[in-house]
């Protein structure tokens, strides 16, 4: 990181800036482009390990990319403001952003499913208790994404 004073490096921070976050943008290598998609997510740290958890339609770009390449870049952010100046140059903004890349696998496993999908919804409502059909799990598709490399920062 270019900017070394505006690394964050401790994980229970990190964490912070996660939980404050309702986006997770994937990004997949196509045939020598990027395919860049905003997604609701769920989070989790399991041994020290990272680990974001997504849903899906069982089709599309982005679960082929996922089956062909099973490999993502990501990236999270939270807490903009433009913080205003006199000319152009002199404009900046606040944020805190977590980017990064894993190794992405389909979830197959029911409990696990389930796992994942009440973790998404934890993320985005603040709770924890949800049940989910077996209706509910035949139309979705569930992911992961395991964190290899992370970098985060802030600048407030």
């Amino acid at each position: 990181m270019r900017r070394k004073d505006r690394e964050v490096i401790k994980d229970e921070e990190i964490d912070k800036i996660i939980s404050n976050c309702y986006c997770c943008r994937l990004g997949f290598q196509d045939e020598g482009n990027i395919y860049m998609v905003p997604l609701s997510f769920g989070y989790e740290k399991n041994n020290g390990r990272r680990i974001f958890y997504f849903h899906s339609a069982k089709e599309g770009r982005k679960i082929d990319l996922i089956r062909k390449n099973h490999y993502a870049g990501f990236e999270l952010d939270t807490n903009y403001k433009l913080k205003e100046g006199t000319k152009a140059c002199s404009y900046s903004a606040r944020f805190q952003s977590v980017t990064g890349s894993g190794k992405v696998e389909f979830i197959d496993d029911p409990e696990e499913r389930k796992k994942a999908l009440r973790a998404v919804m934890c993320q985005n409502t603040g709770k924890e208790e949800w049940e989910f059909s077996e209706e509910m799990l035949d139309v979705v598709c569930t992911f992961k994404l395991e964190v290899e490399e992370l970098s985060c920062k802030e600048h407030l």
